[in-house]
Order: structure tokens, then sequence, then C-alpha cells
């Protein structure tokens, strides 16, 4: 490793915990971005797959452990893993916390950023008795109400990546609560709907000491989503409302000069809006490496 695997935002430090690898069909993560583009910038494998990470974040702050995003735990079928060839080259995410000093009971607040599958199976784990139960027992889950909802419905489009068992325990338990728009957690922790990739989708703004971030999760899902603001992914449910989204919160980035976390960007986890010498948009990464895990 070469660079920090914290970064300080003010009174809030950000941990990376990158909870798996996998590989994809680029039509799912580019859409209808033609390979003789996005190939340019991202090297496939001989299968012509694309790698992805699931970069989950552990906030420490006022004496709280804040986790954004659960990834895909442990419950994934075996086909699944097999058609993704899930690894995890740095361990698993309860890996990552005890690296930290910390056990899944240490967590006090998991954000669900959405309801794919991608960012919240590792919510829950299969206990002895064969119950589906919390991972961490004592936090609270929070979501937004229209994500939950949507969830709960799905359509023939969204289904197979809504997964029931990945949240409604939760509700269940009592640990899930459901958000209604933007709302502020903790201090200088404040979610923000941010929709496109699904309506219910929400970001995270970090605000502390004169420092900005924001956890920007599947509004980009690589950097080269947020440079590009008419790349989207296959995934997202409301495409072109995606578009604006960026549009308003690549302004807000710009203004603000704020650390961007990128959700499942295995190059660039982190980095900062710029605009080259040409006026072009680029993301100037961040050195951010991630807590070498066990399990």
């Amino acid at each position: 490793m070469t660079g920090p695997t914290m970064l300080q935002i003010g009174d809030i430090q950000v941990h990376l915990i990158q909870e798996s690898h996998y590989l994809v069909d680029p039509g799912g993560p580019f859409g209808l971005v033609p390979r003789a583009l996005w190939s340019r910038h991202m090297t496939p494998t001989d299968d012509l797959l694309v790698l992805m990470t699931s970069n989950c974040l552990l906030l420490r702050t006022a004496g709280r452990n804040i986790l954004i995003d659960s990834g895909y735990g442990h419950r994934l079928p075996e086909k699944i893993q097999r058609q993704l060839q899930l690894t995890r080259p740095f361990g698993d995410l309860c890996g990552g916390l005890a690296r930290l000093g910390l056990a899944p009971g240490d967590v006090n607040l998991v954000i669900n950023t959405h309801l794919h599958a991608d960012h919240c199976a590792g919510n829950t784990r299969l206990a002895e008795n064969g119950e589906v139960v919390a991972v961490f027992p004592n936090a609270e889950y929070v979501v937004q109400r229209r994500e939950y909802e949507d969830a709960c419905r799905p359509n023939e489009r969204t289904r197979a990546t809504y997964v029931a068992d990945n949240f409604e325990p939760l509700r269940a338990s009592g640990q899930l609560r459901l958000l209604d728009g933007d709302c502020d957690l903790a201090p200088g922790l404040r979610t923000v709907v941010t929709p496109g990739h699904t309506p219910g989708h929400m970001s995270v703004v970090l605000e502390s000491g004169g420092q900005v971030a924001v956890q920007l999760a599947d509004l980009a899902t690589y950097a080269l989503h947020f440079e590009r603001l008419g790349w989207m992914t296959a995934y997202d449910v409301e495409p072109l409302i995606t578009l604006e989204t960026k549009r308003r919160w690549q302004v807000w980035a710009l203004e603000r000069e704020a650390l961007l976390f990128f959700p499942h960007d295995p190059q660039r986890p982190a980095g900062r809006l710029q605009r080259d010498d040409a006026g072009r948009l680029k993301v100037a990464g961040v050195a951010f490496e991630p807590i070498q895990g066990a399990g």
C-alpha cells in the first residue's frame, strides 16, 4: 500500500473497507457508451468484463461508528458468486472493522444509500437457527421511504436486485428507520436525495472543520461517470434524471472543492472534480487505500 487508509474531514474520520471485487459485463456500468470510448479509460479482461469494487465507508465521529452501505455480504447464492467471479482480496466487511478494533456490535448506524443488493446484502446474515438477522445488532439502519416502498413493490425491471431478506428482517426487529427526504443524522453528516439511479437513491454529505465531502453512491458508479454527464449505467431506473442530478452536483462539487467518494471504482475511490486547461471536467484522484481486513 502506498496511500493512507484514513482521510480526515474536519472531526470526521473516513476509512475505506473494500468489501468485495467482482467482474461484470460492461453493458451494466456503461450502458449505451460504446466500448471504443470507455475502453480508453478502463482495460477489460480477456473475457471483456470490467472490475467493480464494493467501496464501503466507515465513519468515526463524536464517539459513533457509522457505516455507509454494506456490500454483498455472505448470503449471495453460489451461482451468482461464480457469475460475478467475486473475490475479497482485502478481506470482508467485518474483517475490515476488526482491523479498526471494532466488532459488529460497535456499529451504531448503517446508511443504505439504496437497496440494490450490492449496497445492502451485507445488512443481514444467516443465524445458526436459520433465521436472517442483522449483522450489526446494535445499529439503526436508515433508508429513504421511497426506496423502501419501491423495493417492497418491485416491477419487472427492478425485481432482480431487490431482495427482501436484505432489509425486511431489520423492519421486523425495529432497526430500520425510513427517511422522508434530506436528513441530518449526526453532527456534520447529512443524507440528501439524489434521484436517478433509483427514485429513492441518496448520497451522504460530510461537512466539518471547513471541509466538505460527499459519498455519491450510484449517482456516479465510477469517477468516469461524474466527469461525463451523458455517461449513465444500464442499472439507472431514470437515466435522464440521473443526468440532471449529476449536473447540479457537479456545480456543487466544483464550488466547494469537495472530496468525492465513488462506490465501485477500484482506481479512484476518492477524488476532486476539477477543470483542465481545456475546460473539461476531470476527477483528480486522491490517494485512499482500503483497509487490509480478514475473512
